[in-house]
């Protein structure tokens, strides 16, 4: 729950209602709480006859985090359009900014696919970590974390909140409890990640072992889990030392482990002769994706995926095409 905010711009009694029902709906709304905030406050310190929230004032507001890149300022806009749209209801003549004054959509960065081999050179690199006086378990720690990122496709902050209780040994599996989108999951491990978990706990029992103990952890005064930031700088390392880069010759982000998980996944399946279309639905829940479109995207990204489709579609489609092409007929 959120303490009850200040709000005493015009827009305050819009701003309570509409976070109040967002969250009651089960939406975290943090970031679009800030942001209200920051709006709320930009006009509630106008001069007087200069506090209505119209274009000018947004466009005001706008100019103030004009430093910000174009896809955090968008977003901002966005959400204060949005507020703006649940005001309409109740007022229809109420000021509604224009989408096309936007900043435009910022181009996804194409995923990197780590091959088989960099993540065994990755699986060296951490073999080779010395544990240090704050974090005992580094080499164990960084390597579980791209065993599970890899095999997983866990999101980095799913990784860094797991704590002992949540692997279930004799399952194979661990519980990943209210991530992104408010959603629990099993994910079941497989066979050599299970291997690599059972060995990396027989160190880690070592140290402190409750059961909300943190899986990843290191030790700055008492026993703390990683932070994302703090995982993530260690995984760079990592990635550096293996000298693995994309083709622009930026190290990988953490990310495109998940990324890889997801496109290994179904190229074995298109490999396998598999129903891709009908597996989705079961990558959607391993990998916590709020809806199938979520992961549909996957399909279209890379070439492989396409060239793999026309081989099947030809495959599939050649008989009828020989015998139409045998009886005269044109497509």
């Amino acid at each position: 729950m959120h303490p009850t905010e200040p709000f005493t711009s015009e827009l305050g009694p819009f701003i309570a209602r509409h976070l109040a029902l967002k969250e009651a709906l089960g939406r975290r709304y943090q970031n679009e709480r800030a942001v209200l905030t920051n709006l709320d406050r930009f006009l509630a310190a106008q001069t007087p006859g200069h506090r209505q929230f119209n274009a000018e004032t947004f466009s005001l507001w706008g100019a103030t985090f004009a430093h910000l890149t174009p896809t955090v300022r968008r977003n901002w806009m966005r959400i204060a359009r949005n507020l703006c749209l649940y005001r309409q209801r109740s007022e229809p003549a109420c000021f509604l900014p224009d989408l096309s004054g936007f900043p435009r959509p910022h181009q996804a960065q194409r995923p990197y696919l780590f091959t088989e081999q960099q993540i065994v050179r990755l699986l060296h690199a951490a073999d080779g970590l010395k544990p240090t006086s704050t974090s005992p378990l580094y080499g164990q720690g960084l390597r579980l974390a791209i065993v599970l990122l890899y095999t997983s496709g866990l999101r980095r902050g799913e990784l860094v909140r797991l704590t002992l209780g949540d692997y279930d040994a004799g399952g194979r599996a661990l519980l990943i409890r209210d991530t992104k989108f408010h959603k629990s999951r099993l994910v079941p491990l497989s066979l050599d990640a299970a291997r690599e978990m059972n060995g990396y706990l027989q160190v880690r029992y070592q140290l402190s072992h409750a059961a909300d103990a943190p899986l990843l952890c290191n030790r700055h005064g008492a026993l703390r889990p990683y932070s994302g930031t703090g995982l993530a700088q260690g995984l760079r390392r990592l990635f550096e030392q293996a000298g693995i880069t994309t083709a622009q010759g930026r190290l990988p982000r953490i990310h495109d482990l998940r990324h890889t998980f997801a496109h290994h996944a179904l190229g074995r399946w298109y490999r396998a002769g598999v129903d891709v279309q009908a597996k989705l639905p079961a990558l959607a829940a391993y990998m916590g994706h709020v809806s199938v479109i979520s992961t549909q995207h996957y399909l279209g990204s890379f070439e492989p995926f396409a060239l793999a489709a026309s081989e099947r579609f030809a495959d599939h489609c050649a008989p009828w095409l020989t015998t139409n092409a045998a009886d005269g007929g044109v497509l």
